[in-house]
Protein backbone atom coordinates (compact mmCIF):
# COMPACT_ATOMS: atom_id res chain seq x y z
CA UNK A 1 0.00 0.00 0.00
CA UNK A 2 2.31 2.30 0.67
CA UNK A 3 4.63 1.34 -2.83
CA UNK A 4 1.19 2.44 -4.20
CA UNK A 5 0.99 5.44 -2.79
CA UNK A 6 -2.10 4.23 -0.86
CA UNK A 7 -0.96 6.05 2.53
CA UNK A 8 -4.08 5.93 4.40
CA UNK A 9 -4.80 2.75 3.90
CA UNK A 10 -1.11 1.50 4.66
CA UNK A 11 -1.10 3.43 8.28
CA UNK A 12 -4.25 1.18 8.93
CA UNK A 13 -2.49 -1.79 8.37
CA UNK A 14 0.81 -0.81 9.73
CA UNK A 15 -1.39 0.18 12.84
CA UNK A 16 -2.94 -3.32 12.89
CA UNK A 17 0.46 -4.93 12.59
CA UNK A 18 1.23 -3.32 16.37
CA UNK A 19 -0.86 -5.81 17.75
CA UNK A 20 1.79 -9.02 17.31
CA UNK A 21 5.04 -8.28 19.31
CA UNK A 22 6.91 -9.28 16.78
CA UNK A 23 5.98 -6.77 14.19
CA UNK A 24 5.43 -4.17 17.05
CA UNK A 25 8.81 -2.53 17.04
CA UNK A 26 9.06 -2.29 12.90
CA UNK A 27 5.26 -1.19 12.76
CA UNK A 28 5.51 1.95 14.88
CA UNK A 29 8.81 2.86 13.31
CA UNK A 30 6.81 2.97 9.65
CA UNK A 31 4.10 4.85 11.31
CA UNK A 32 6.28 7.48 12.75
CA UNK A 33 7.76 7.99 9.11
CA UNK A 34 4.24 8.38 7.31
CA UNK A 35 3.45 11.01 10.48
CA UNK A 36 6.73 12.63 9.66
CA UNK A 37 6.10 12.96 6.02
CA UNK A 38 2.77 14.44 7.01
CA UNK A 39 4.37 16.82 9.92
CA UNK A 40 2.78 15.20 12.83
CA UNK A 41 6.03 15.18 14.75
CA UNK A 42 4.37 14.82 18.16
CA UNK A 43 2.63 11.91 17.08
CA UNK A 44 6.01 10.37 15.38
CA UNK A 45 7.52 11.27 18.54
CA UNK A 46 5.54 9.09 20.52
CA UNK A 47 5.54 6.66 17.67
CA UNK A 48 8.92 6.18 17.62
CA UNK A 49 9.45 5.64 21.07
CA UNK A 50 6.97 2.36 21.30
CA UNK A 51 9.20 1.13 17.96
CA UNK A 52 12.49 1.78 20.35
CA UNK A 53 10.72 0.29 23.37
CA UNK A 54 10.02 -2.79 21.27
CA UNK A 55 13.69 -2.87 19.76
CA UNK A 56 16.35 -0.09 21.16
CA UNK A 57 18.99 -0.92 18.93
CA UNK A 58 17.23 -0.32 16.13
CA UNK A 59 19.36 2.10 14.15
CA UNK A 60 17.28 3.95 11.82
CA UNK A 61 14.23 3.98 14.22
CA UNK A 62 17.30 5.64 16.47
CA UNK A 63 17.98 8.37 13.26
CA UNK A 64 14.62 9.29 13.12
CA UNK A 65 13.88 10.00 16.67
CA UNK A 66 16.64 12.39 16.30
CA UNK A 67 15.36 13.86 13.13
CA UNK A 68 12.15 14.87 15.15
CA UNK A 69 13.46 15.85 17.96
CA UNK A 70 15.10 18.43 15.97
CA UNK A 71 12.21 19.51 14.24
CA UNK A 72 10.39 19.63 18.06
CA UNK A 73 13.26 21.90 18.55
CA UNK A 74 15.01 19.96 21.38
CA UNK A 75 18.08 20.57 20.06
CA UNK A 76 20.34 19.28 22.85
CA UNK A 77 18.23 16.08 23.72
CA UNK A 78 18.53 15.33 19.24
CA UNK A 79 22.64 15.71 19.91
CA UNK A 80 22.91 13.63 22.91
CA UNK A 81 20.90 11.16 21.24
CA UNK A 82 22.88 11.11 18.45
CA UNK A 83 25.81 10.97 19.96
CA UNK A 84 24.64 7.57 21.60
CA UNK A 85 23.49 6.41 18.19
CA UNK A 86 27.22 7.06 16.77
CA UNK A 87 28.92 5.27 19.38
CA UNK A 88 26.43 2.21 19.36
CA UNK A 89 27.59 1.76 15.53
CA UNK A 90 30.47 4.14 14.15
CA UNK A 91 29.85 2.90 10.74
CA UNK A 92 25.95 3.31 10.31
CA UNK A 93 25.65 6.01 7.19
CA UNK A 94 22.33 7.59 8.81
CA UNK A 95 23.59 8.77 11.57
CA UNK A 96 26.95 9.56 10.46
CA UNK A 97 24.92 11.92 7.84
CA UNK A 98 23.16 13.44 10.74
CA UNK A 99 26.18 13.91 12.50
CA UNK A 100 28.34 15.39 9.83
CA UNK A 101 25.97 16.46 6.85
CA UNK A 102 28.06 14.98 4.46
CA UNK A 103 26.44 11.78 2.57
CA UNK A 104 28.88 8.48 2.33
CA UNK A 105 30.97 8.05 -0.47
CA UNK A 106 29.55 4.52 -1.42
CA UNK A 107 26.82 5.20 -4.30
CA UNK A 108 25.08 2.32 -3.06
CA UNK A 109 25.13 3.51 0.64
CA UNK A 110 23.38 6.82 -0.33
CA UNK A 111 20.50 4.79 -2.43
CA UNK A 112 19.81 3.41 0.78
CA UNK A 113 20.13 6.68 2.57
CA UNK A 114 17.64 8.39 0.37
CA UNK A 115 15.24 6.02 0.42
CA UNK A 116 15.27 6.02 4.23
CA UNK A 117 15.05 9.98 3.74
CA UNK A 118 12.20 9.94 1.71
CA UNK A 119 10.01 7.28 3.53
CA UNK A 120 9.80 10.06 6.03
CA UNK A 121 9.35 12.71 3.67
CA UNK A 122 12.63 14.39 4.07
CA UNK A 123 13.01 15.52 0.34
CA UNK A 124 15.87 17.95 1.02
CA UNK A 125 17.56 16.21 3.19
CA UNK A 126 17.56 13.54 0.18
CA UNK A 127 18.16 16.11 -2.48
CA UNK A 128 21.68 16.72 -0.73
CA UNK A 129 22.65 13.13 -0.99
CA UNK A 130 21.63 12.82 -4.51
CA UNK A 131 23.17 16.16 -5.31
CA UNK A 132 26.40 14.76 -3.63
CA UNK A 133 29.72 14.79 -5.90
CA UNK A 134 30.23 11.46 -7.33
CA UNK A 135 33.25 9.22 -6.38
CA UNK A 136 35.81 7.76 -9.13
CA UNK A 137 34.18 4.06 -8.85
CA UNK A 138 32.35 2.41 -11.34
CA UNK A 139 30.14 0.85 -9.43
CA UNK A 140 26.99 1.15 -11.61
CA UNK A 141 24.67 3.25 -9.38
CA UNK A 142 25.02 6.75 -10.99
CA UNK A 143 22.33 6.81 -12.75
CA UNK A 144 19.93 5.23 -10.56
CA UNK A 145 21.55 8.37 -8.19
CA UNK A 146 20.77 10.63 -11.07
CA UNK A 147 17.03 8.47 -11.48
CA UNK A 148 16.62 9.61 -7.29
CA UNK A 149 17.41 13.05 -8.00
CA UNK A 150 15.12 13.65 -10.81
CA UNK A 151 12.51 12.00 -8.56
CA UNK A 152 13.57 14.03 -5.52
CA UNK A 153 12.94 17.44 -7.14
CA UNK A 154 9.78 16.46 -8.93
CA UNK A 155 8.62 16.00 -5.59
CA UNK A 156 10.05 19.35 -4.17
CA UNK A 157 7.98 21.04 -7.70
CA UNK A 158 11.34 21.34 -9.60
CA UNK A 159 9.82 20.10 -12.81
CA UNK A 160 13.06 21.89 -15.55
CA UNK A 161 15.50 20.29 -12.81
CA UNK A 162 13.88 17.14 -12.41
CA UNK A 163 13.62 16.48 -16.38
CA UNK A 164 17.57 17.96 -16.45
CA UNK A 165 18.14 15.17 -14.30
CA UNK A 166 16.42 12.66 -16.16
CA UNK A 167 18.58 14.03 -19.05
CA UNK A 168 21.62 13.18 -17.47
CA UNK A 169 20.63 9.75 -16.21
CA UNK A 170 19.54 8.24 -19.57
CA UNK A 171 23.21 9.77 -20.69
CA UNK A 172 25.59 8.13 -18.16
CA UNK A 173 27.59 4.93 -18.38
CA UNK A 174 25.17 1.67 -18.25
CA UNK A 175 28.17 -0.23 -17.71
CA UNK A 176 27.02 -2.87 -14.51
CA UNK A 177 23.95 -1.23 -13.60
CA UNK A 178 21.66 -3.54 -11.67
CA UNK A 179 19.12 -2.06 -9.38
CA UNK A 180 17.65 -4.70 -7.38
CA UNK A 181 15.61 -2.33 -4.96
CA UNK A 182 11.41 -1.78 -5.61
CA UNK A 183 12.16 1.32 -4.58
CA UNK A 184 14.44 1.69 -7.72
CA UNK A 185 12.17 -0.19 -9.91
CA UNK A 186 9.53 2.71 -9.27
CA UNK A 187 12.26 5.51 -10.07
CA UNK A 188 12.18 3.99 -13.58
CA UNK A 189 8.72 3.40 -14.18
CA UNK A 190 8.54 7.24 -13.30
CA UNK A 191 11.57 7.98 -15.27
CA UNK A 192 9.98 6.18 -18.22
CA UNK A 193 6.83 8.38 -17.79
CA UNK A 194 8.24 11.36 -17.87
CA UNK A 195 11.19 10.53 -20.57
CA UNK A 196 9.53 7.58 -22.41
CA UNK A 197 12.44 7.70 -25.01
CA UNK A 198 15.01 6.72 -22.45
CA UNK A 199 16.06 3.32 -24.08
CA UNK A 200 18.62 2.70 -20.96
CA UNK A 201 15.87 3.18 -18.19
CA UNK A 202 13.92 0.15 -20.23
CA UNK A 203 17.56 -1.79 -20.06
CA UNK A 204 17.89 -1.28 -16.02
CA UNK A 205 14.17 -1.85 -15.64
CA UNK A 206 14.61 -5.40 -17.61
CA UNK A 207 17.44 -6.31 -15.07
CA UNK A 208 15.24 -5.69 -12.04
CA UNK A 209 12.61 -7.91 -13.77
CA UNK A 210 14.38 -10.42 -14.97
CA UNK A 211 15.84 -11.34 -11.62
CA UNK A 212 12.33 -11.30 -9.69
CA UNK A 213 11.11 -13.83 -12.88
CA UNK A 214 9.00 -11.35 -14.28
CA UNK A 215 10.35 -12.71 -17.22
CA UNK A 216 7.71 -11.70 -20.29
CA UNK A 217 8.01 -8.43 -18.72
CA UNK A 218 11.76 -7.95 -19.00
CA UNK A 219 11.83 -9.41 -22.36
CA UNK A 220 9.56 -6.33 -23.16
CA UNK A 221 11.78 -3.74 -21.59
CA UNK A 222 14.95 -5.41 -23.09
CA UNK A 223 12.93 -5.14 -26.49
CA UNK A 224 12.11 -1.72 -26.22
CA UNK A 225 15.65 -0.69 -25.03
CA UNK A 226 16.72 -2.15 -28.43
CA UNK A 227 14.07 -0.15 -30.83
CA UNK A 228 15.08 3.19 -28.56
CA UNK A 229 19.14 2.16 -28.13
CA UNK A 230 19.44 -0.69 -30.65
CA UNK A 231 23.46 -0.07 -29.94
CA UNK A 232 23.65 -1.63 -26.52
CA UNK A 233 25.48 -4.91 -26.94
CA UNK A 234 24.55 -5.70 -23.40
CA UNK A 235 21.06 -5.64 -23.70
CA UNK A 236 21.50 -8.41 -26.89
CA UNK A 237 22.93 -10.32 -24.75
CA UNK A 238 20.58 -10.49 -22.42
CA UNK A 239 17.54 -11.47 -24.80
CA UNK A 240 19.64 -14.16 -26.09
CA UNK A 241 19.74 -15.63 -22.84
CA UNK A 242 15.65 -14.78 -22.29
CA UNK A 243 14.94 -16.22 -25.72
CA UNK A 244 16.86 -19.26 -25.34
CA UNK A 245 15.55 -19.90 -21.57
CA UNK A 246 11.92 -18.63 -21.37
CA UNK A 247 10.73 -18.48 -24.94
CA UNK A 248 12.52 -21.57 -26.05
CA UNK A 249 13.70 -19.89 -29.25
CA UNK A 250 16.82 -21.15 -30.63
CA UNK A 251 16.91 -19.01 -33.72
CA UNK A 252 15.91 -15.72 -32.14
CA UNK A 253 18.47 -16.54 -29.05
CA UNK A 254 21.39 -17.11 -31.65
CA UNK A 255 20.40 -13.71 -33.53
CA UNK A 256 20.57 -11.50 -30.45
CA UNK A 257 24.34 -12.68 -29.73
CA UNK A 258 25.02 -12.27 -33.24
CA UNK A 259 24.29 -8.82 -32.97
CA UNK A 260 25.96 -8.46 -29.49
CA UNK A 261 29.20 -9.39 -30.99
CA UNK A 262 29.13 -6.81 -33.58
CA UNK A 263 28.38 -4.25 -31.56
CA UNK A 264 31.07 -5.50 -28.54
CA UNK A 265 33.61 -7.59 -30.78
CA UNK A 266 36.60 -7.29 -27.81
CA UNK A 267 34.44 -8.84 -25.56
CA UNK A 268 35.33 -12.15 -24.42
CA UNK A 269 32.95 -12.84 -21.81
CA UNK A 270 29.85 -12.77 -25.14
CA UNK A 271 31.87 -14.84 -27.05
CA UNK A 272 31.68 -17.34 -24.37
CA UNK A 273 28.24 -17.05 -23.79
CA UNK A 274 27.86 -17.40 -27.85
CA UNK A 275 30.01 -20.34 -28.09
CA UNK A 276 27.84 -21.79 -24.90
CA UNK A 277 24.69 -21.22 -27.17
CA UNK A 278 26.20 -22.64 -29.70
CA UNK A 279 26.93 -25.80 -28.05
CA UNK A 280 23.18 -26.12 -27.17
CA UNK A 281 21.86 -25.26 -30.26
CA UNK A 282 24.09 -28.49 -31.56
CA UNK A 283 26.43 -26.87 -34.02
CA UNK A 284 28.72 -29.09 -35.27
CA UNK A 285 32.03 -28.90 -33.49
CA UNK A 286 34.25 -27.68 -36.18
CA UNK A 287 31.99 -25.06 -36.62
CA UNK A 288 31.99 -23.90 -33.33
CA UNK A 289 35.89 -24.12 -33.27
CA UNK A 290 36.19 -22.18 -36.33
CA UNK A 291 34.79 -19.34 -34.53
CA UNK A 292 36.93 -19.79 -31.63
CA UNK A 293 40.09 -19.91 -33.66
CA UNK A 294 38.95 -16.52 -35.30
CA UNK A 295 39.03 -14.81 -32.03
CA UNK A 296 41.71 -16.14 -30.42
CA UNK A 297 43.01 -13.24 -28.74
CA UNK A 298 39.46 -13.54 -26.76
CA UNK A 299 39.63 -16.81 -26.16
CA UNK A 300 43.42 -16.14 -24.25
CA UNK A 301 41.70 -13.48 -22.00
CA UNK A 302 39.68 -16.45 -20.05
CA UNK A 303 39.83 -19.65 -18.55
CA UNK A 304 36.34 -20.92 -19.44
CA UNK A 305 37.01 -20.42 -23.44
CA UNK A 306 40.61 -21.64 -23.28
CA UNK A 307 39.12 -24.76 -22.17
CA UNK A 308 36.00 -24.89 -24.44
CA UNK A 309 38.85 -24.08 -26.81
CA UNK A 310 41.23 -27.53 -25.96
CA UNK A 311 37.93 -29.41 -25.27
CA UNK A 312 37.30 -28.79 -29.24
CA UNK A 313 40.59 -29.18 -30.25
CA UNK A 314 40.75 -32.96 -28.87
CA UNK A 315 37.05 -33.22 -30.36
CA UNK A 316 37.97 -32.73 -34.08
CA UNK A 317 41.25 -35.07 -33.51
CA UNK A 318 43.63 -32.47 -32.59
CA UNK A 319 44.81 -33.45 -28.95
CA UNK A 320 48.13 -31.95 -29.60
CA UNK A 321 47.07 -28.82 -29.87
CA UNK A 322 44.90 -28.80 -26.87
CA UNK A 323 47.23 -30.23 -24.62
CA UNK A 324 49.40 -26.80 -25.68
CA UNK A 325 46.21 -24.44 -24.56
CA UNK A 326 46.30 -26.20 -21.61
CA UNK A 327 49.52 -25.86 -20.32
CA UNK A 328 50.41 -22.27 -22.00
CA UNK A 329 48.50 -20.83 -18.69
CA UNK A 330 47.74 -20.91 -15.17
CA UNK A 331 43.92 -22.00 -14.99
CA UNK A 332 42.36 -20.66 -11.42
CA UNK A 333 39.07 -22.67 -10.05
CA UNK A 334 35.86 -20.81 -11.43
CA UNK A 335 32.23 -21.81 -10.28
CA UNK A 336 30.73 -24.03 -12.65
CA UNK A 337 34.06 -24.88 -13.79
CA UNK A 338 34.93 -27.74 -11.61
CA UNK A 339 36.81 -29.92 -12.70
CA UNK A 340 36.53 -29.59 -16.52
CA UNK A 341 40.44 -28.60 -16.94
CA UNK A 342 41.53 -31.52 -15.36
CA UNK A 343 39.16 -33.19 -17.54
CA UNK A 344 40.06 -32.18 -20.55
CA UNK A 345 43.86 -32.69 -19.59
CA UNK A 346 43.66 -35.90 -18.58
CA UNK A 347 41.43 -36.60 -22.17
CA UNK A 348 44.16 -35.14 -24.17
CA UNK A 349 47.17 -37.00 -22.89
CA UNK A 350 44.76 -39.46 -23.02
CA UNK A 351 44.17 -39.49 -26.90
CA UNK A 352 47.95 -38.85 -27.41
CA UNK A 353 49.04 -42.24 -25.75
CA UNK A 354 46.05 -43.97 -27.88
CA UNK A 355 48.13 -42.53 -31.23
CA UNK A 356 50.93 -43.44 -29.76
CA UNK A 357 50.14 -47.11 -29.03
CA UNK A 358 48.52 -47.34 -32.59
CA UNK A 359 51.89 -46.43 -33.93
CA UNK A 360 53.90 -48.93 -32.43
CA UNK A 361 55.41 -46.47 -29.80
CA UNK A 362 54.51 -47.77 -25.84
CA UNK A 363 57.42 -46.03 -24.33
CA UNK A 364 55.55 -42.26 -26.18
CA UNK A 365 52.40 -43.95 -24.93
CA UNK A 366 53.41 -44.46 -21.32
CA UNK A 367 54.62 -40.71 -21.82
CA UNK A 368 51.52 -39.50 -21.82
CA UNK A 369 49.24 -41.77 -19.70
CA UNK A 370 51.66 -40.96 -16.86
CA UNK A 371 50.91 -36.96 -17.15
CA UNK A 372 47.46 -37.77 -17.37
CA UNK A 373 47.87 -39.15 -13.92
CA UNK A 374 50.29 -36.25 -12.39
CA UNK A 375 48.67 -33.13 -13.55
CA UNK A 376 50.85 -29.95 -13.62
CA UNK A 377 50.18 -27.22 -10.79
CA UNK A 378 49.26 -25.14 -13.29
CA UNK A 379 46.02 -26.78 -14.18
CA UNK A 380 44.87 -25.53 -11.36
CA UNK A 381 43.38 -28.60 -9.84
CA UNK A 382 44.12 -32.04 -8.84
CA UNK A 383 41.97 -35.07 -8.66
CA UNK A 384 39.51 -35.93 -5.32
CA UNK A 385 40.60 -38.65 -3.69
CA UNK A 386 37.36 -40.90 -4.62
CA UNK A 387 37.56 -39.78 -8.23
CA UNK A 388 37.98 -42.75 -10.44
CA UNK A 389 40.67 -42.68 -12.23
CA UNK A 390 40.56 -45.90 -13.90
CA UNK A 391 40.90 -45.12 -17.95
CA UNK A 392 44.51 -43.88 -17.15
CA UNK A 393 44.74 -47.36 -15.27
CA UNK A 394 43.82 -48.69 -18.09
CA UNK A 395 45.38 -47.73 -20.78
CA UNK A 396 48.72 -47.73 -18.56
CA UNK A 397 48.08 -51.53 -18.83
CA UNK A 398 47.81 -51.45 -22.35
CA UNK A 399 51.15 -49.27 -22.77
CA UNK A 400 52.98 -52.01 -20.40
CA UNK A 401 51.32 -54.71 -22.21
CA UNK A 402 52.52 -53.70 -25.17
CA UNK A 403 56.04 -52.38 -24.10
CA UNK A 404 56.49 -56.16 -23.48
CA UNK A 405 55.98 -56.13 -19.65
CA UNK A 406 53.16 -58.09 -18.55
CA UNK A 407 53.54 -57.40 -14.59
CA UNK A 408 53.42 -53.92 -15.05
CA UNK A 409 50.72 -54.38 -16.91
CA UNK A 410 48.78 -56.15 -14.60
CA UNK A 411 49.18 -54.37 -12.20
CA UNK A 412 47.62 -51.28 -13.51
CA UNK A 413 44.63 -53.31 -14.90
CA UNK A 414 44.60 -54.77 -11.37
CA UNK A 415 44.08 -51.14 -9.54
CA UNK A 416 41.47 -50.26 -12.68
CA UNK A 417 39.54 -53.56 -11.56
CA UNK A 418 39.26 -52.61 -7.77
CA UNK A 419 38.11 -48.97 -8.38
CA UNK A 420 34.59 -48.81 -7.18
CA UNK A 421 32.35 -46.34 -7.76
CA UNK A 422 33.19 -42.63 -8.57
CA UNK A 423 33.11 -39.00 -7.03
CA UNK A 424 31.19 -36.66 -9.84
CA UNK A 425 29.13 -32.92 -8.80
CA UNK A 426 30.47 -33.77 -4.99
CA UNK A 427 28.75 -37.21 -4.61
CA UNK A 428 29.69 -40.85 -4.59
CA UNK A 429 27.97 -42.66 -7.51
CA UNK A 430 28.25 -46.28 -7.81
CA UNK A 431 27.94 -46.40 -11.47
CA UNK A 432 29.77 -43.74 -14.21
CA UNK A 433 31.37 -43.29 -16.84
CA UNK A 434 34.40 -44.54 -15.62
CA UNK A 435 32.81 -48.30 -14.33
CA UNK A 436 33.43 -49.24 -17.68
CA UNK A 437 37.26 -48.74 -17.89
CA UNK A 438 37.45 -51.71 -14.85
CA UNK A 439 35.23 -53.97 -16.98
CA UNK A 440 38.03 -53.91 -19.32
CA UNK A 441 40.74 -54.02 -17.24
CA UNK A 442 38.72 -57.05 -15.71
CA UNK A 443 38.70 -58.47 -19.14
CA UNK A 444 42.60 -58.06 -19.66
CA UNK A 445 43.06 -59.73 -16.63
CA UNK A 446 40.95 -63.04 -17.93
CA UNK A 447 38.59 -62.35 -15.20
CA UNK A 448 35.89 -62.58 -17.78
CA UNK A 449 32.66 -63.46 -15.82
CA UNK A 450 33.49 -60.00 -13.00
CA UNK A 451 33.89 -58.45 -16.54
CA UNK A 452 30.29 -59.87 -17.55
CA UNK A 453 28.60 -58.98 -14.50
CA UNK A 454 30.38 -55.85 -13.92
CA UNK A 455 29.09 -54.46 -17.66
CA UNK A 456 25.46 -56.10 -17.14
CA UNK A 457 25.24 -53.84 -13.75
CA UNK A 458 26.51 -50.92 -16.23
CA UNK A 459 23.67 -51.52 -18.62
CA UNK A 460 20.98 -52.13 -16.37
CA UNK A 461 21.82 -49.09 -14.00
CA UNK A 462 21.65 -46.87 -17.68
CA UNK A 463 18.48 -48.40 -18.12
CA UNK A 464 16.53 -47.52 -14.28
CA UNK A 465 18.68 -43.95 -14.95
CA UNK A 466 16.65 -43.39 -18.06
CA UNK A 467 13.12 -43.81 -16.21
CA UNK A 468 13.77 -41.82 -13.63
CA UNK A 469 12.63 -38.13 -13.01
CA UNK A 470 15.42 -35.86 -12.95
CA UNK A 471 15.98 -33.37 -9.86
CA UNK A 472 18.02 -30.99 -8.48
CA UNK A 473 19.35 -32.13 -5.28
CA UNK A 474 19.45 -30.24 -2.04
CA UNK A 475 22.76 -28.74 -2.79
CA UNK A 476 22.04 -27.68 -6.09
CA UNK A 477 25.68 -29.67 -7.28
CA UNK A 478 23.33 -30.04 -10.60
CA UNK A 479 23.54 -26.40 -11.32
CA UNK A 480 26.75 -25.39 -12.19
CA UNK A 481 26.12 -26.83 -16.01
CA UNK A 482 22.90 -24.42 -15.71
CA UNK A 483 24.19 -21.13 -14.73
CA UNK A 484 24.25 -19.26 -17.94
CA UNK A 485 21.65 -21.24 -20.20
CA UNK A 486 18.99 -23.60 -18.72
CA UNK A 487 19.48 -27.37 -19.96
CA UNK A 488 16.55 -30.17 -19.97
CA UNK A 489 17.69 -32.08 -16.75
CA UNK A 490 15.38 -35.27 -18.26
CA UNK A 491 17.17 -34.93 -21.93
CA UNK A 492 20.59 -34.69 -20.15
CA UNK A 493 19.88 -37.94 -17.90
CA UNK A 494 18.72 -39.67 -21.16
CA UNK A 495 21.94 -38.66 -22.74
CA UNK A 496 24.01 -40.10 -20.19
CA UNK A 497 21.90 -43.50 -19.96
CA UNK A 498 22.46 -43.81 -23.36
CA UNK A 499 26.07 -43.42 -23.50
CA UNK A 500 26.05 -45.84 -20.61
CA UNK A 501 24.54 -48.47 -22.38
CA UNK A 502 26.43 -47.94 -25.65
CA UNK A 503 29.77 -48.13 -23.40
CA UNK A 504 28.20 -51.86 -21.42
CA UNK A 505 27.30 -52.98 -25.41
CA UNK A 506 30.78 -52.17 -26.28
CA UNK A 507 32.27 -54.48 -23.44
CA UNK A 508 29.35 -56.93 -24.09
CA UNK A 509 30.74 -57.38 -27.86
CA UNK A 510 27.41 -55.83 -29.56
CA UNK A 511 29.76 -53.15 -31.34
CA UNK A 512 26.73 -52.44 -33.91
CA UNK A 513 24.74 -51.57 -31.36
CA UNK A 514 26.89 -49.50 -29.69
CA UNK A 515 27.75 -47.78 -32.37
CA UNK A 516 23.69 -46.55 -33.22
CA UNK A 517 23.66 -45.43 -29.61
CA UNK A 518 26.96 -43.62 -29.84
CA UNK A 519 25.03 -41.92 -32.93
CA UNK A 520 22.29 -41.32 -31.09
CA UNK A 521 23.97 -39.16 -28.05
CA UNK A 522 25.39 -37.45 -30.86
CA UNK A 523 22.39 -36.51 -32.56
CA UNK A 524 20.73 -35.23 -28.91
CA UNK A 525 24.65 -33.49 -28.12
CA UNK A 526 27.16 -32.94 -31.30
CA UNK A 527 29.83 -31.81 -28.46
CA UNK A 528 29.87 -35.28 -26.29
CA UNK A 529 33.11 -35.79 -25.80
CA UNK A 530 32.92 -39.50 -24.49
CA UNK A 531 30.73 -40.80 -27.70
CA UNK A 532 33.42 -38.71 -29.82
CA UNK A 533 36.44 -40.35 -28.11
CA UNK A 534 34.80 -43.51 -27.80
CA UNK A 535 33.95 -43.95 -31.62
CA UNK A 536 37.44 -42.94 -31.88
CA UNK A 537 39.05 -45.41 -29.32
CA UNK A 538 40.70 -48.85 -30.59
CA UNK A 539 40.87 -50.99 -27.96
CA UNK A 540 43.78 -53.93 -28.55
CA UNK A 541 42.86 -57.38 -28.21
Amino acid sequence: LGFLQRSDEAYDAYYKSTWNAAWRGPAFHRLAELDCARGHWSTALDHIDRSLNAGADNLNARNLKTVILRQLGREREAQDFLIATCALDPLDIFSRFLASGSPPADHQQRLDLIFDLLRAGLAEEALTVASAPFSPSADGAIPMLLYARAHVLRRLGRAEESAAALHDAAAADSAYVFPSRLEEMLLLEEALRFNPGDGCAHYYLGNLLYDRRRHRDAIAAWERATQLDPDLPVVWRNLGIAYYNQLHDVPRAQAAFDRARRLAPKDARILYEQDQLARRAGVPVADRLANLEAHRDLVEQRDDLSVEHASLYSSTSQPKRALNVLLSRKFQPWEGGEGMVLAEYVRANILLGQRALASRQPAEALRFFEAAQNPPESIGEAPHLLSNRSIIEHWLGTAWAQAGNPANAAAHWERAARTHGDFQSTQVKAISEMTFWSALALQRLGRRGEALTLLHQIRDYAMQLDERTPKIDYFAISLPAMLLFDEDLKLRQSITARFLQAQALLGLGERERSLQLLQEVLRLDRSHTGAIDLMQAEFPQ
